[in-house]
């Protein structure tokens, strides 16, 4: 991993936030390659859920929304990880990750297990950032950055609905930023406290819910493999009776085997009607959907699929990585797919005689018009 992370700033993919001031902890901004890798992604994202489909709209929602929103969802009194801290060296762990973490004073061992480590009963944490909208700090003004970007499509449910000629089933597909407070962010850019989603809501008729949600999973796991990545190195995980969310009738992860171990890229999860279920109780707007085929009125259930930009932009580097021995000489190399990276093709002349070099240039000008390219003519 820590080859990735040397070449992802070497060749200008990722780069420490802040890093003249020494940098902010697991804080990350994308630099001129990294930046068009992840918004090639994002687009075929984009394509493959919107553009391609005629049964998903697009959306944009506020990162600020009505603190009501989090109440509503269960995220101000709920959205909690279990807290400890080392009383000897004031480190922080998650109580139900404490074998992921490591002992700061003893690498070698996981929190707890050093004879010196006195670890405090676990408490609850809030993983949501809390702000104020105007100019008072008062209890009136909180705000929270969200944590996820699936609240502001049930909220706008209706609208969507209202606004297009869609009927269900249908769903509302979003990218954007969302933000956790994480206790124990790391490996890189795959758990960060700002991060950026690319979530689908495809809303159902309650009975339709499990065909769809397995659907579902066989076109998202698709579009992984249609990444390039390694078919050996992706799998499922199923959550079991004690994994599932609250609000989940079942859920699936696409898992991918990183260098640190086995970790979930997507969640594909069917929610049931518990989201607009709590969102009518707590506005009083009816959210029912009427079917004028039948004359039934229900709230539609909604299979999600869930998958993080950074998540994949990592996968892809780490999938792409190759080690090759050219002559005796080591060298690094990045197998990306074409459709996503970020530079498609390079023109470098080797000579700088008859005319080569503008020629060369000539022929770089008119492939930039159509595509990403690069030029050197260092030789």
């Amino acid at each position: 991993m820590d080859k990735l992370v040397s070449l992802a700033k070497r060749r200008g993919f990722v780069f420490q936030s802040s890093e003249v001031y020494g940098g902010l902890g697991s804080v990350w901004d994308y630099g001129p390659l990294g930046v068009e890798l992840k918004r090639n992604i994002k687009e075929r994202w984009w394509q493959a859920m919107v553009h391609s489909r005629d049964d998903i709209e697009g959306l944009d929602a506020a990162i600020l929304m009505h603190p009501k929103v989090w109440e509503a969802s269960g995220h101000v009194a709920g959205f909690t990880d279990p807290l400890v801290d080392c009383k000897v060296c004031k480190g922080r762990f998650r109580a139900d990750k404490l074998g992921d973490a490591r002992c700061p004073q003893k690498p070698s061992k996981v929190p707890g297990e050093h004879s010196a480590c006195e670890l405090t009963e676990p408490r609850l944490f809030n993983l949501m950032f809390k702000t104020f909208m105007g100019p008072m700090e008062e209890t009136a003004a909180v705000v929270y950055l969200r944590p996820e970007t699936a609240q502001g499509i049930y909220v706008n449910y209706l609208n969507v609905l209202n606004s297009t000629r869609q009927k269900i089933p249908f769903g509302i597909a979003q990218i954007g930023k969302a933000f956790r407070n994480e206790i124990t962010p790391g490996n890189f850019i795959f758990r960060t406290r700002e991060f950026e989603q690319m979530e689908m809501q495809f809303f159902v008729a309650p009975g339709n819910d499990e065909e769809w949600f397995e659907r579902w999973r066989e076109l998202r796991m698709s579009w992984h493999h249609a990444l390039g990545l390694s078919p050996d190195k992706l799998r499922w995980h199923r959550h079991g009776d004690g994994e599932l969310a609250h609000y989940a009738k079942a859920a699936y992860d696409i898992e991918y085997q990183f260098p640190f171990g086995w970790q979930e890229i997507e969640g594909i999860h069917n929610r049931t009607d518990f989201d607009l279920g709590r969102h009518q109780a707590a506005s009083g707007k009816k959210l029912e959907y009427f079917e004028q085929a039948t004359g039934a009125r229900y709230l539609p259930y909604i299979v999600e699929t869930s998958a993080g930009a950074d998540r994949v932009t990592l996968t892809v580097l780490a999938d792409a990585y190759r080690e090759e021995e050219v002559e005796g000489e080591l060298r690094v190399v990045l197998g990306l797919h074409p459709a996503i990276a970020p530079i498609k093709a390079a023109v470098m002349p080797l000579t700088k005689k008859d005319g080569l070099p503008e020629v060369a240039e000539q022929l770089y000008r008119e492939l930039r018009r159509r595509t990403p390219a690069f030029y050197d003519d260092g030789g």
